[in-house]
């Protein structure tokens, strides 16, 4: 048997009443969050490709990170998976056992970090790389997405937070390296296979 970390000693109240909160607002703001929450990582793969679209008017070197930011965004993802790994925390609405709106994961399926905070920071930091339009309403969604896993009950908040704060840390460093190198990136990367996505319109 996996023995598992119980972080309910670290902000288990806190969850404990926003689930509470969450069985007593109106039903239909609590479907809205529960879709959001399933479905939302969608809105970020659209803005990154409207990023694309945008930066391929800029020319290729600015179409290289805008390029990057799937690929930085799947390489925070990596590092929150070995973190679970690593931490191996149970879900709160396991160790708690409190109904919540979304069916709690099986055992096994760690909680720490947030896997949807991670993926929503990193692509949302990494896309202020390439607009800062972009990039801010991605931020604001990143942050409902982190909170949208606690209020369906499937992270503690240090959860979010520390998912987010991975996809932060890694977004920013792996976007920064790519934009100072975009130059570079560009000249080697515009006659291989990626030249359709990278020649400008």
């Amino acid at each position: 048997m996996t023995l598992a970390y119980d972080g309910s000693s670290i902000d288990g109240s806190a969850y404990t009443d926003l689930i509470d909160l969450a069985h007593r607002t109106p039903g239909w703001l609590d479907t809205l969050i529960a879709v959001w929450s399933t479905y939302g990582l969608a809105l970020f793969a659209l803005l990154m490709l409207a990023g694309w679209w945008q930066a391929r008017r800029a020319g290729t070197p600015a179409v290289v990170t805008a390029v990057a930011v799937p690929l930085i965004t799947v390489l925070a993802f990596g590092v929150d998976m070995l973190l679970k790994l690593a931490v191996r925390e149970d879900r709160p609405c396991l160790t708690l056992r409190l109904p919540t709106l979304e069916a709690c994961p099986a055992p096994g399926d760690w909680s720490f970090p947030s896997n949807h905070a991670a993926l929503a920071a990193a692509a949302a930091v990494a896309l202020l790389f390439v607009s800062r339009r972009l990039g801010g309403v991605a931020l604001v969604a990143a942050v409902l997405m982190a909170a949208s896993r606690v209020w369906v009950g499937v992270h503690y908040p240090h959860d979010v937070l520390a998912g987010f704060l991975v996809g932060t840390l890694v977004a920013g460093a792996a976007a920064w390296g790519v934009q100072r190198n975009e130059e570079t990136l560009a000249d080697r990367l515009k006659n291989g296979p990626l030249r359709p996505l990278l020649v400008g319109a």
